[in-house]
């Protein structure tokens, strides 16, 4: 590589944050941060890493898109028979992160998954583009396939199979949502000395704490 990546640096100067200043529930505290992220107009603000551990401890990520913030939850949809869907469904303890660079802002939250109920799900489903209903039906998710062309004839299949018709929501297809016992709301301050505000669940009653960097 002709960079040098171990040069690579950015000053950040984001302003103070500080316990004080912070609303004492972290849902809100999130809810106003994701605003600001919208408003901002950060290129995909619902974007989130999601990670899950397997049976044997080994952890992966990827990045999906929050589909909302209800009863203190955080919620996305996904294909059950994905490699996250099976991951969860033997461990549900997970990680998700948030970052918006334009706003020199993350926020990291653990938690554990539960499905959704299926009204929920299909409720969502129905608001989703054809085209996304339609892909539900065709793409295997994480599972091993041929080649491109087998995933586009796939989808001509489903296109016909559905023609005039509502796509319903396919079994393997729902939603999870993720209730948070930790975030932590991290703000980019100069001299790489950070400003870390930590929200842990104890007792049912969230304490804040600051971390060092």
């Amino acid at each position: 590589m002709k960079t040098d990546i171990a040069l690579l640096r950015r000053e950040y100067s984001g302003r103070p944050l500080e316990p004080s200043m912070m609303h004492h529930d972290p849902i809100q505290q999130f809810e106003k941060w994701f605003d600001e992220a919208l408003k901002a107009e950060v290129l995909e603000a619902n974007a989130m890493t999601l990670a899950t551990v397997s049976e044997s401890g080994r952890p992966s990520l990827r990045v999906v898109l929050l589909k909302g913030v209800e009863g203190g939850k955080f919620v996305f949809y996904t294909n059950y028979q994905s490699a996250k869907g099976r991951e969860l469904l033997k461990n549900p303890y997970c990680a998700l992160n948030f970052f918006w660079p334009e706003l020199e802002r993350q926020v990291r939250i653990e938690g554990i998954a539960v499905r959704v109920n299926e009204e929920r799900a299909t409720a969502y489903f129905k608001l989703r583009p054809r085209g996304a209903q339609i892909g539900a039906w065709a793409s295997p998710q994480s599972a091993v396939v041929e080649n491109r062309e087998m995933l586009e004839q796939r989808f001509r299949e489903m296109e016909q199979k559905f023609e005039g018709k509502e796509v319903p929501k396919p079994h393997q297809w729902g939603g999870y949502e993720v209730e948070p016992y930790l975030l932590e709301f991290w703000q980019g301050r100069p001299n790489r000395l950070h400003d870390r505000i930590l929200y842990l669940k104890l007792d049912n009653k969230w304490v804040i704490n600051r971390l060092a960097p």
